[in-house]
Formats: structure tokens, C-alpha cells, sequence
């Protein structure tokens, strides 16, 4: 499987995309558009313009945009992934991300808000989250302790922390297995799978860090603990919030790291649906190929996400930086960037529609090459004439 290379290796590379991922600076302080427009008008109601523009506006600018398809070439990528430039987007975003969830938890305890506006900024406040969840994700696969350390500092704020240890050493470990509760199988709502993904990412990741810790003659109650590191965050702003704002911020600040929190869940639920890793003779599952992700090259969410969408090739490769992922042709693919896939997901018969035969279009009817949800199994078989075959997933 090769990648595309636009570009001939001798001609000097130049990064198109370079200022691009400004925007990744500048969307999440969206976050004051809403309450804005409400100062300004009076109108709660306004208060959903950021949420409409997340779920609404980005998969439209996403499908006028179209894709992106090129790549840097192979001899440019070092003098890409050293050039301090891109890092340094990352590292402002952290400060960015925390005064937006600040604001947000300020905003509310400051203004009695109809019910609906309430929840339009839980929303709001979630959306930070996730990209706080993102970002944690594109510095913690990285070696350097900087981007460890504000990993785990940017996950705090919607106290997911465990996801340093659980993304890294368990999901990438066991991505598009039945033994991942990340992936998603095919024929689960994404509303069944929240409920396999959250619990079992939170065992997973203490399973881990507890093996570490012992196997380094650790204890494990103590501030070796990668968990316990950012929980200890959590706790000290929220904390903090609910001195200066009161208790009752608390209300507040739990359903909006849930939202936060539910959409990794959404992306999760994407990435890897229905894929499914094969094993070896010897019981073990093949690495992780391009092909065991979904992917998607649809710009402006790409922009917006440091191409978490590229997702096949960061789980390939997942040292490699969001600015030298790449897309490879016969992939299974997306129709839309993440933020129109989520809206998808959240209506199940929508998803199965669109996604199951996609799914089966791109690795065949045989029950051998799907993770399949068992408790569906049979009714999927039935209804989309799929062939039983031994070592097919249970």
C-alpha cells in the first residue's frame, strides 16, 4: 500500500498547510461566539450558535471543501517533524483550551440560564473538552517530556486522564480486536458501545498502569501513578471552581466532562467500526495496518484536529506528527469528516444505513473479517447474507 506523493523529490517541499493549522488556535474560542451574542441580544437561544457551527457548519464546510490527498514526500518528513513550528501550535493551544473551559464554568455561574441554555453550553463546555482530549492525544504519543507533561495537564479539565495510559498502551495495542472496548463492532449503537467503551477504558488503563508500577517495585497509591497525576489536576481546578463559583458549579462541570468525554466515545465509534485485525497462528492479532482504521481527508476538520482523521496512518505510525500523517489510496474511508460522522452516529438506523454496507463493500461478507457485535450476530448474518467461517469474530 503505498502513499501519494505529489511532489518530485527534487523539488523543495513547501508546506501548503502550514498556517492552516492556525485554526486549531482559534476554533475553540468559539466558545465565547454564543454567550456573546446572548450579552448582546438578550436571546439565550443564541447561546446554541457554536454547537450549530460544531455539528452543523463543519461537515458542510468539510463536504464544500472537499479532500485533501497529498502528502509531503518521504525525504522531507525529518526537517517537517523538526521544525519547531508546528509544536509550538500545540503547545498555545493548551492555555487556550483551559481559559475556554474556565470561561465556560464562570459564564454559567454568573447568569441564571433557561434549561435549554444551561445545556447549549454544557455542549459548548464539552466541545473544549474534546479538543482538550485531542490535543492529549496528538502529545502523548510523543517521547519528549514537555508533551507528556502537558498531555496529561490538558486532560484534566474534563478529568479523562487515564487516557494517557489507556490510548497509548491499550487501545493501541488492541485497535479493531474484540478484545479493544475502543472499537466499536459492527451492528452496536454507538449509545450501546458508550457503555463497553467508557468502563472498559478505565479498567484497562489501571490493569496497566498497576502492572507498570509493580513491575518497576512502585507503590501504586502514590505520584508514579500516570493517573493519578492528572486526576490530582482535576481535582485542584475543580476544586478551585467551586470555591470561587460556588458548589453548585459542580452541576455544571459533570455533564460537561461527560459531553467532553462522549466525544472521544464518538470517536472511538468511528475509527475503527466493524474492522477487524486477524490472528496469527500463535493466537496473536497482525500489527496494526492502514487498512484496520477508517480514515478521512476532509480538510477543514483535518485542520481543526491535527489530522486525527488520517487515523490510518497514525496507527500505523503512531510516533509520527499530525503535520507528516498521510493518506493512502484503497483505504476504507469515511463520507465525511468526524464532526458529520458523529451527527450520523447519534441516530443508529442513519449509521447502520449508511456504514454497514461500506463496511461489507470494503472487506467482504465472510464473519471472519468483521467485528461483529455478538449479541447481533445472528440477525446481522441473516439480514446481510454473511458467511460463517471458522476463527470468525465472537
Amino acid at each position: 500500500m503505498q502513499a501519494t506523493l505529489p511532489t518530485s523529490p527534487a523539488t523543495p517541499y513547501r508546506d501548503r498547510k502550514r498556517y492552516a493549522w492556525l485554526l486549531s488556535l482559534l476554533v475553540p474560542t468559539t466558545v465565547l461566539v454564543g454567550p456573546g451574542l446572548m450579552v448582546w441580544s438578550g436571546d439565550a437561544r443564541l447561546l446554541w450558535a457554536p454547537v450549530l457551527f460544531f455539528y452543523g457548519f463543519i461537515p458542510l464546510i468539510d463536504y464544500f471543501m472537499g479532500e485533501d490527498l497529498n502528502n509531503p514526500p518521504e525525504s522531507a518528513v525529518p526537517a517537517l517533524e523538526a521544525d519547531l513550528f508546528y509544536r509550538w501550535i500545540t503547545y498555545l493551544l493548551a492555555p487556550v483550551l483551559w481559559a475556554a473551559f474556565i470561561f465556560s464554568a464562570w459564564f454559567v455561574a454568573g447568569r441564571d440560564l433557561p434549561l435549554h441554555g444551561w445545556l447549549a453550553m454544557v455542549m459548548i463546555c464539552g466541545a473544549v473538552g474534546g479538543f482538550c482530549i485531542n490535543l492529549g492525544h496528538e502529545l502523548g504519543h510523543k517521547n519528549t517530556a514537555l508533551e507528556k507533561a502537558l498531555a496529561k495537564i490538558v486532560l484534566a479539565p474534563s478529568a479523562y486522564g487515564h487516557f494517557f495510559i489507556e490510548h497509548n498502551r491499550g487501545h493501541h495495542r488492541d485497535a479493531a480486536t474484540p478484545l479493544d472496548p475502543a472499537s466499536s463492532r459492527m451492528g452496536e449503537s454507538i449509545y450501546r458501545f458508550v457503555l463497553r467503551e467508557m468502563p472498559g477504558a478505565w479498567v484497562r488503563a489501571w490493569e496497566l498502569e498497576s502492572t507498570r508500577l509493580r513491575q518497576a517495585g512502585l507503590p501504586l497509591l502514590s505520584w508514579h501513578n500516570h493517573i493519578l497525576q492528572p486526576a490530582a489536576l482535576t481535582l485542584l481546578l475543580w476544586a478551585t471552581l467551586m470555591v470561587w463559583l460556588g458548589p453548585k458549579i459542580l452541576l455544571f462541570l459533570i455533564p460537561a466532562a461527560f459531553w467532553s468525554n462522549f466525544q472521544l466515545t464518538s470517536a472511538n465509534y468511528v475509527e475503527h467500526y466493524g474492522l477487524l485485525r486477524q490472528q496469527t497462528e500463535n493466537g496473536r492479532y497482525e500489527s496494526c495496518k492502514p487498512h484496520h482504521s477508517w480514515n478521512s481527508n476532509h480538510i477543514f476538520s483535518n485542520w481543526i484536529l491535527f489530522q486525527l482523521q488520517r487515523h490510518s496512518d497514525h496507527h500505523a505510525h503512531p510516533l509520527r506528527r499530525y503535520q507528516s500523517l498521510r493518506h493512502f489510496e484503497d483505504l476504507p474511508t469515511l463520507p465525511s469528516g468526524y464532526f458529520g460522522m458523529f451527527v450520523v452516529a447519534y441516530i443508529p438506523p442513519l449509521w447502520f444505513w449508511m456504514m454497514n454496507e461500506r463496511l461489507l463493500d470494503r472487506v467482504g461478507r465472510d464473519t471472519s473479517n468483521i467485528n461483529l457485535d455478538p449479541s447481533r450476530r445472528a440477525a446481522l448474518v441473516q439480514r446481510y447474507g454473511l458467511v460463517e467461517t471458522q476463527g470468525a469474530s465472537a
